[in-house]
């Protein structure tokens, strides 16, 4: 009995010593995990700190996940310092990348300057790369001069600018208006090591353009040949369009002549911007003479071409003649745009065409296109007058009755008020009267708005 007794005082101890070894086992794994949990959530970067090899794939993946701009200036810091990795372009341009996503464009141009004043952070940069930042600079920052400075530090990095990251620059310049320092920029080519081409003396003369100095783009024109380079319809076209935005369109076709006898093709921007000039001065026939020319010299008109010519008979008040130059621009497969179709309609309302507008009207939905509320409104005013003297209440019942007719057709329980405070405002007869004369005109107008709603 006494053995039974001491051995289950033994089982019993044995039993408690495991119990207790295994809760302290689980407590102290959990501690552990728990504090590699606590770890890692308050240091992201803890990753950059490990010993183990960092392969390049692995950086750039890691660096895709930093959203913070101070995190990811730290993660550069940090892989900097390792002994196995070495940045590249490809890691810079992704920093500069999600830089310039923030907005934090003065840590872009710390991370340029450490480029070349670090040595850890030295690596060969391509032109790509510097077309990249001067981008960046310049489109999405608005910081043009940091753009400038940035092509002309590009020997510091021992990388030559390449005429189109050249070509960039001036460009920024001219659309920015920074006329002032264009010149400046142009002259700084030799020490670039850049080669001008045509494109950069297009960008001078759109410059020179833009500002109105005509007589100093003709000059530059003239410095063509002596740099090896030869003006394309770009060039004449800049012109052209500078001189008619002036009023000069007979020195427009003039230049014309010369660009065809330099043996240079017009092309159809070209006559886009003659025909545009033709339109602001009224003369729209010649415009579509010169459409007719185009294509018979073998240039091809695009949608372009046919709008300019239409908005140019449009702007002459000849609506009949652009309702037929609609048609004929359908023919040959292009669509008037909806503000053509808008005008053309409100003017031929405004003629008492409506057999016009009825046929615009249908073209102008088969395209897709729906008039707004006030184009409706003249064309429903356009079928009232002159009928005054079906209106018992004369002019305050028509302009009731157009407006009711209108929300009829859109909206009925508005028709509905809109009745109701006609009756408060005159009296019920009138109203009554109003209804009535909207019965009738509705009737009248089904032939134009029957089968759209």
């Amino acid at each position: 009995m006494q053995k039974m007794i001491k051995l289950g005082v033994a089982l019993g101890d044995w039993i408690h010593r495991t119990i207790t070894y295994s809760s302290v086992r689980k407590q102290c794994c959990f501690t552990i995990f728990a504090k590699s949990i606590s770890t890692s959530s308050t240091d992201p970067l803890q990753k950059l700190n490990h010993k183990d090899w960092l392969a390049p794939n692995e950086v750039l993946k890691f660096f895709n996940t930093i959203r913070d701009s101070d995190s990811l200036i730290n993660a550069l810091e940090r892989v900097s310092q390792r002994k196995d990795y070495k940045p590249n372009e490809t890691l810079f341009t992704l920093v500069i990348t999600k830089l310039s996503q923030s907005k934090n464009f003065d840590a872009i141009n710390d991370v340029v300057k450490r480029i070349k004043t670090e040595e850890k952070s030295r690596c060969k940069l391509s032109d790509d790369f510097f077309y990249f930042v001067i981008k960046i600079y310049g489109n999405v920052g608005g910081y043009v001069e940091e753009a400038v400075r940035t092509l002309f530090v590009m020997p510091d990095y021992h990388c030559w600018p390449s005429t189109r990251t050249f070509n960039f620059v001036l460009n920024l310049l001219v659309s920015s208006r920074r006329y002032g320092i264009i010149h400046e920029v142009y002259l700084g080519a030799a020490k670039l090591g850049v080669v001008v081409d045509t494109c950069s003396f297009n960008i001078l003369i759109k410059g020179l353009c833009k500002n109105d100095d005509v007589k100093e783009a003709f000059e530059l024109l003239d410095e063509f040949p002596k740099q090896d380079c030869q003006p394309n319809a770009v060039t004449y076209s800049t012109l052209m369009h500078c001189l008619c935005r002036n009023g000069r369109i007979d020195e427009a076709f003039k230049l014309l002549e010369r660009m065809e006898n330099e043996g240079c093709d017009p092309d159809a921007i070209t006559f886009n911007v003659l025909i545009s000039g033709l339109g602001k001065q009224g003369r729209a026939d010649e415009g579509i003479e010169l459409l007719d020319k185009m294509k018979m010299n073998g240039c091809k008109p695009n949608s372009g071409s046919y709008q300019v010519v239409l908005y140019s008979i449009i702007d002459s008040k000849k609506f009949v003649d652009a309702k037929r130059f609609m048609d004929r621009m359908m023919s040959e497969g292009f669509s008037p745009s909806f503000l053509s179709y808008k005008t053309v309609i409100e003017g031929l309302c405004n003629e008492n065409r409506l057999g016009d507008v009825d046929f615009v009207l249908n073209q102008m939905m088969h395209q897709g296109f729906v008039p707004k509320m006030g184009t409706w409104k003249k064309i429903v005013e356009s079928i009232f007058r002159g009928r005054e003297e079906l209106s018992s209440l004369n002019g305050i019942c028509l302009v009731a009755s157009v407006d009711v007719l209108f929300l009829s057709l859109m909206n009925t329980k508005k028709a509905f008020r809109r009745t109701r405070l006609f009756s408060v405002e005159h009296s019920v007869p009138a109203a009554w009267q109003l209804l009535s004369d909207v019965n009738l005109y509705r009737s009248q107008a089904g032939f134009l708005i029957g089968g759209i709603w």
